[in-house]
């Protein structure tokens, strides 16, 4: 994969407009630094930084079809490029390469704003139609690969990362309380939005068509959970369904080992990471695997002796780093460079000091368990939808909740994730007196983010599942704690969880083999003992975690305590400085911690707000 970026003027390039791309492009030289490539048009000026992983030698991007009226460039792994190819040809399209990417700009010429349909595989492209004059852009349909755009006064700009557009001159540079208000509501951002004033990033399943001084989403994918209706009418074989489910993964797993480099698997120690590392060994047991997995000097919160097991049952080559609060300061600026972001807690240096190990290894992608969770009922929340149905009443703030809660899934009864009344409240406190007196104008709960029609008339699990997949997955779980952080040591990460084969099996399964008896994840688990210790499989389930700001904060870093002092948090404008200080207070007392996995880690959102805005010179909302 790689990393784009493009300039598209409806009235025609300016003269620097190459000067400029080149700029771009040099902000994205972590996510391809192998070469670059540019096509320089007359409305639209195209560019890709390379990470050259499919056809080596001969995979040089831009890419062309119909005699170079269409071109395209992409951040993209086509897992099914061998079977599109084959069809293209037959019905006359010439090659010129054996990458993957190549198929594309046929595609498009064949399918014209269908071309994504069929694709598997984890993609972010820019396809111009010379004929037509027709900018468009392409999201995976579960949003792997990252796209961001902007509308200027004459045209878009699209990266992606957004750090590629600021080196626009028309991009503005000035915080979202839009997206911070996500952060601090919902588990992390929703496409499209980010914390950039004025900058979208392009929902997963989504294309952008620009033509002219006009731009216009097409969906074009969904998961489309089935309704009460539908799971009535579906007849259940646990073996069928686990069988259906083993081929399914062992196909995408398969398929992302298509390279023409070696490819690694990070271990974790718990059963997602495992179950892919497993199956990979089976495919091509003669293959000894590199693999990569961090430790904590924590007891508490270390796995090493789950990975262990792993290592020494698939006698992988083994590589392992272990991690403290000294490694999390020193890089939690990388961090939030990298994923653009506020954060809410600091496992992302974790994961970047992990992408570094490998890259170390002289070593440029891997396999990863992420999306396991999501798509069969991997979290605490699965198991308590099975007992949990509040029964309302008359006291004002559960009405309160009840309402907020039609408004934002469509069901007053479904409980996600936390009371978003009381949430309001507290959080109100960390705003600036300027912003919390306008938050009305950007509150996260004014509307619903996501389409309430894929939550209606399903079973609370899907419900769930489905915004597992929306508010958690794509913007944060893949963005600043996967792609941007692997990027930025130039590695590429694939899911095989994710494949849409993987998932149309997943559509299948009905809540209750999801969650049985109170076991999250009971169809997987059942398929993990085919392949896997069973204490592993038995094992409860581990939060990856790190170190928390409570800790950070008493390693007396000046820096931190800077962007934490009173006159930084005054002089921003977006937090109230005695709540931050009342905070501080608190969490610098001996002993005091927080549980990342059920509490919000306040000072780390501000912390990490502040950092952002330092780096990336962000004004003030």
């Amino acid at each position: 994969m790689c990393g784009i970026a493009g300039i598209y003027q409806h009235g025609g390039l300016r003269g620097d407009a190459q000067t400029i791309l080149k700029s771009m492009m040099a902000r994205i030289v972590h996510r391809g630094p192998d070469e670059e490539g540019l096509m320089i048009g007359d409305r639209v000026a195209l560019g890709c930084r390379r990470l050259a992983i499919v056809d080596i030698a001969g995979g040089h991007q831009p890419m062309f079809a119909d005699g170079g009226r269409i071109v395209s460039v992409a951040n993209a792994e086509i897992y099914n490029h061998q079977e599109l190819r084959a069809e293209l040809r037959l019905q006359g399209a010439e090659f010129a390469t054996h990458c993957d990417v190549e198929v594309l700009p046929h595609l498009y010429l064949r399918d014209g704003l269908q071309l994504a349909e069929r694709l598997n595989g984890q993609f972010a492209f820019a396809v111009y139609d010379e004929t037509r004059e027709r900018l468009v852009l392409g999201r995976d349909q579960t949003g792997i690969a990252p796209l961001f755009w902007t509308q200027t006064a004459s045209g878009i700009v699209f990266g992606s990362e957004i750090k590629a557009l600021l080196a626009h001159p028309e991009v503005e540079r000035r915080l979202d309380p839009a997206g911070l208000d996500q952060i601090l509501t919902f588990p992390g951002l929703v496409s499209p939005r980010t914390l950039f004033a004025g900058i979208h990033a392009l929902k997963p399943g989504h294309l952008l068509v620009v033509e002219g001084d006009r731009c216009r989403e097409i969906r074009y994918w969904d998961y489309a959970f089935p309704t009460h209706a539908e799971c009535a009418q579906t007849e259940t074989d646990e073996a069928e369904l686990l069988d259906a489910l083993d081929a399914a993964l062992t196909g995408a797993v398969r398929r992302r080992l298509m390279a023409d480099v070696p490819v690694g698997l990070y271990v974790s120690g718990g059963l997602d990471s495992s179950l892919i590392a497993a199956l990979t060994h089976r495919i091509a047991p003669e293959q000894i695997r590199h693999s990569f997995s961090i430790t904590f000097n924590r007891p508490e919160i270390d796995e090493r002796r789950w990975q262990a097991l792993m290592v020494d049952r698939l006698s992988t080559a083994h590589h392992e780093i272990e991690f403290d609060e000294d490694e999390v300061l020193s890089s939690l600026r990388d961090v939030v460079w990298a994923g653009e972001t506020a954060l809410k807690e600091s496992y992302n240096a974790c994961t970047l000091a992990l992408a570094r190990l490998v890259r170390q290894q002289g070593m440029r992608v891997v396999l990863t368990g992420e999306g396991a969770d999501e798509l069969f009922g991997g979290y605490v929340g699965y198991r308590l939808d099975q007992t949990r149905r509040d029964s309302g009443g008359l006291d004002l703030d559960a009405l309160l909740e009840e309402e907020t809660r039609a408004r934002l899934w469509g069901d007053s009864g479904f409980f996600y994730e936390r009371d978003y009344t009381a949430n309001a409240e507290l959080t109100q406190a960390l705003f600036s007196p300027e912003l919390a007196a306008r938050r009305h104008d950007f509150s996260a709960l004014a509307a619903s983010p996501v389409d309430l029609g894929q939550l209606a008339g399903r079973s609370d699990f899907h419900k769930r599942s489905y915004l597992d997949l929306k508010l958690r997955l794509p913007d944060h779980l893949l963005a600043d704690h996967s792609d941007r952080v692997a990027y930025a040591a130039s590695v590429e990460a694939r899911y095989p969880f994710l494949d849409p084969e993987v998932i149309a099996v997943a559509r299948r399964i009905p809540p209750e083999l999801m969650v049985r008896g109170g076991e999250e994840k009971y169809l997987l688990k059942q398929l993990a003992l085919r392949y896997l210790p069973p204490e592993l499989v038995a094992r409860r389930k581990f939060s990856f975690v790190a170190q928390g700001s409570p800790r950070l904060l008493r390693r007396g870093q000046d820096w931190i305590l800077d962007l934490l002092s009173p006159d930084t948090v005054a002089r921003r404008g977006v937090f109230d400085p005695a709540t931050v200080a009342r905070l501080r207070a608190q969490y610098e007392k001996p002993g005091f911690d927080i549980s990342q996995t059920y509490e919000d880690d306040y000072l780390m959102i501000v912390l990490t707000t502040e950092l952002l805005m330092d780096l990336f010179d962000l004004s003030s909302p």
